[in-house]
């Protein structure tokens, strides 16, 4: 089943043309990935989902709804969370009310301490660091509190925009064995990542995307094999 269809969008920022006519699908149940260079409009085509950036043209779809016509907030009241890159955490604010920040919507108290246990679950860290500010912690623990705070959402739909960005290798792999984890429990996983190999090794789907237009489709292990993305991407 299609969770959320992009059809033909045209985003701006100004006079300068962000988004070519991109058209995208994500199914239920699938890890998608939109790899490619810096500036190729990765992070803007999350932006126009989340509803940050308007659209001139085109359609999206999110469970058969039509996005353009909500506010932002009300797309992800809709069950889309949007993890945003460089994390956006609320520094001054400790992991615990930062958590609870993306539970904002939510007024029963027990589904909220049902989530966070579960955001505790799969990064313990957090719990060891439950009243520590936000701001001092580590660039890999921020990480997992941008995605504790979407997961508190309960999101249906979790978009992840560069969640390996300045991160050690280690955290990487942590990071990365969580989103494989999330998807096998059933969460549908929108990926924008600079890392292709990482992202099209766990990628169900994937996009490639260059100056705004799409230029390539296929599943993950196909375009990992794929000569010209390893010239580009994996080389």
């Amino acid at each position: 089943m299609t969770l959320l269809k992009l059809n033909e969008i045209n985003s701006f920022y100004g006079g300068i043309q962000a988004l070519k006519n991109i058209s995208l699908e994500v199914n239920e149940g699938e890890i998608v990935t939109l790899i490619g260079s810096n500036g190729a409009g990765k992070s803007t085509t999350l932006k126009t989902i989340s509803g940050q950036v308007k659209p001139k043209s085109g359609e999206i779809y999110y469970k058969n709804q039509d996005l353009l016509k909500l506010p932002t907030h009300n797309i992800a009241l809709k069950g889309i969370a949007h993890v945003p890159e460089g994390r956006k955490i609320f520094s001054k604010l400790t992991v615990k009310e930062n958590l609870e920040m993306g539970a904002f919507s939510v007024k029963d108290k027990k589904i909220i301490k049902e989530r966070l246990e579960r955001v505790f679950n799969y990064f313990p860290r957090l719990r060891e660091r439950i009243d520590q500010k936000g701001g001092t912690m580590s660039g890999g623990e921020q990480q997992m509190l941008a995605i504790g705070r979407a997961l508190m959402m309960g999101p249906s739909l979790l978009m992840l925009d560069e969640p390996s960005m300045g991160l050690a290798p280690i955290i990487v792999e942590q990071i990365f064995e969580i989103i494989e984890q999330l998807n096998s429990e059933g969460m549908t996983i929108l990926l924008v990542e600079q890392n292709a190999y990482q992202a099209l090794q766990i990628a169900h789907r994937g996009y490639v995307i260059q100056t705004g237009e799409i230029q390539m489709v296929g599943e993950g292990k196909t375009l990992m094999n794929n000569e010209e993305v390893k010239k580009a991407y994996l080389a």
